[in-house]
């Protein structure tokens, strides 16, 4: 048995294998194919679709949230931190070079029987170290490939931060605008329950109708009334949340077009598989598959001899003058060999930690990827039926609006009660914010649909951002 350990253990360092598992991308079952071509699935998850709102200040906003939030800049840090770490990790691959010089002055004592030469003396020496660790089973390579794919999982880290934030600010000035159309709303139905309560006022005055129709104009109009300071506090709390995005303080929030002048992203039918690769959030968790992965070979390397070099070459002398004169030389070369025997299983629970890393990683990737299709056939659902939805409430608000308008006719020529005309206004009054919500509704989905992509439109995102370039690694 120990025979044959040593001979396996000899023709492992003869060849230098790394003896750690060679990544594989595992196999993902997902949906093949959803209805669009990849070309066509490409130009949409590309574009830098915020600018297809036409919104100017729209656009000034997300170019001021990626400059100055203050989550892009700790993932940018964060990415600055492990490309250090990565270099910390490679460097052990490459010798380790060092030089030490030291002048001293020494005296000694002269009490009692002891013949000394130059007393005080002094000495010099200068040395260049060197040593280096064999890596004849691939542990230093492991270790650095790991740490590479921590580099760039960080990376895909910052992105995902990235398209966070601009989903983020889209969605939250959407809402924002969605809040201001749903009190221009609220103001104008206000208004002409104002004008209905002095109508009916003068008719009450004038004994042409009872308390009861007068008291029911009151109550609509301040039922309405209500909803105005409701949205007036949303809409600051919303510009609120927008300031903490752009990384400032609480403030008001400049506008440009109106929610029904924004222009509307195109949106596909469907999208082919393929697309999803790209997002940062798979992409991210297949480097920490690929770090998991490589720390195996960490772990199983643990199990070999570790073999080290190391030299010296200097030079000492008691005289400054002739430090670098021949017999001044000094040299020293060794090697050293170690091999873990008895750990009392420490080693083998360290493999069995990186093993079970390496699985949970696997599962976390499917899992992402899962999540992601969902998400994508979420959307997809979402903004073709919300687009259905919105043109059966604009028929909708259009009807009640002629409702309204025939109530209010046959109430004037007294052939009606004036509760029906209250439930005119009412249900008017509903069908129109439910209008807006849906509007507001489909913007956000289509949003949400480019953020399931992810896409090169990432990619330019970053460009905007006022970090420094990613980190090439070799």
């Amino acid at each position: 048995m120990r025979k044959t350990l040593l001979a396996t253990a000899l023709g492992v360092a003869l060849t230098g294998c790394a003896v750690g598992p060679v990544y594989q991308r595992p196999e993902v079952p997902v949906p093949a194919q959803w209805e669009v071509n990849i070309q066509q699935a490409n130009d949409f998850a590309n574009t830098t679709w915020w600018n297809q709102f036409r919104d100017p200040v729209l656009n000034q906003l997300i170019q001021t949230a990626l400059q100055e939030n203050k989550d892009v800049q700790i993932a940018t840090a964060r990415v600055e931190e492990y490309m250090g770490r990565y270099g910390v990790t490679r460097s052990a691959q490459f010798p380790q070079v060092g030089a030490n010089a030291v002048g001293a002055r020494t005296r000694n004592t002269e009490n009692g029987d002891v013949t000394l030469g130059e007393n005080p003396a002094n000495s010099y020496q200068v040395d260049l170290d060197v040593s280096f660790e064999l890596d004849l089973w691939g542990k230093l390579r492991s270790a650095t490939e790991a740490a590479r794919a921590q580099l760039l999982a960080t990376e895909e880290a910052k992105r995902t931060v990235i398209l966070t934030l601009i989903s983020q600010v889209a969605n939250s000035y959407v809402l924002l605008l969605d809040f201001d159309k749903q009190l221009a709303v609220t103001k104008a139905t206000l208004q002409t329950r104002s004008e209905s309560v002095r109508i009916n006022g003068l008719r009450f005055k004038a004994g042409l109708i009872g308390e009861l129709d007068y008291q029911q104009a009151v109550s609509e109009y301040q039922s309405a009334a209500v909803q105005v300071p409701r949205l007036e506090r949303l809409i600051a709390q919303q510009e609120n949340a927008i300031s903490l995005l752009l990384g400032r303080n609480p403030g008001p929030i400049q506008r440009g077009v109106t929610l029904d002048q924004l222009g509307m992203p195109q949106a596909p039918a469907g999208l082919p598989s393929d697309v999803l690769e790209r997002r940062p959030d798979i992409r991210q968790a297949e480097q920490q598959l690929i770090a998991a992965n490589a720390q195996i070979g960490v772990a199983k390397a643990a199990f070999y001899p570790n073999i080290s070099l190391t030299g010296l070459l200097g030079f000492a002398s008691g005289d400054l003058s002739d430090l670098f004169e021949g017999p001044s030389r000094t040299w020293q070369f060794a090697g050293q060999l170690t091999q873990p025997i008895f750990t009392g299983g420490a080693l083998t629970g360290q493999l069995q930690v990186a093993e079970a890393v390496q699985q949970e990683t696997l599962l976390n990737y499917q899992q992402v990827i899962q999540k992601a299709f969902a998400e994508v056939n979420d959307s997809l659902i979402a903004v073709s039926k919300l687009q259905e939805q919105l043109q059966d409430n604009a028929l909708q608000v259009k009807a009640l609006q002629r409702t309204l308008d025939l109530a209010t006719l046959r109430y004037q020529n007294g052939y009606s009660d004036y509760l029906t005309v209250v439930d005119a206004e009412r249900n008017l009054y509903t069908a129109q914010l439910q209008y807006v919500q849906d509007q507001g509704a489909l913007y956000t989905a289509v949003i949400s649909l480019y953020a399931a992509l992810g896409g090169g439109w990432v990619n330019e995102a970053e460009q905007m951002t006022a970090s420094a370039p990613a980190a090439k690694v070799d």
